[in-house]
């Protein structure tokens, strides 16, 4: 009986070790898989923070050779102006678009989904007084 008794002991204590492994061993594929990704974030971060940089030496680069033939506030609003027209274009084109014979070409918005009315409830019932005699 002692004998299983220490089997018992020595089971539970195999389990208890191959958790704490199965633990380690997760935590560090984790902690590999968080710093791979945070690594690539960082690089798409940067990225993204040149291409905007970019963009702003072009769009300086296109008003400052507007500026030779026009003044410069009238170059730096015809550059403006652009860009403005540019981004409203991607909005769009970022949108949703609407499935039917008026959806291109025109600027009509896709109706609303039609909510269907809540149910009236049952007028009360008035209950029984006691009448007292």
């Amino acid at each position: 009986m002692e004998r299983l008794d220490h089997l018992e002991h020595l089971d539970k204590h195999l389990v208890d070790e191959l958790a704490q492994v199965a633990r380690e061993t997760v935590r560090d594929e984790l902690r590999e898989q968080t710093r791979r990704q945070r690594r690539t974030a960082l690089l798409y971060a940067a990225s993204g923070a040149v291409a905007l940089y970019a963009g702003a030496a072009v769009a300086l680069a296109a008003g400052l050779a507007l500026a030779i033939g026009l003044p410069g506030w009238a170059a730096a609003l015809v550059t403006a102006a652009v860009l403005g027209a540019a981004a409203y274009a991607l909005r769009r084109a970022a949108r949703p678009s609407v499935h039917g014979p008026s959806a291109h070409g025109s600027s009509a918005r896709p109706p609303a989904p039609s909510v269907p009315p809540m149910p009236q409830s049952p007028p009360a019932v008035p209950r029984p007084r006691d009448e007292e005699s």
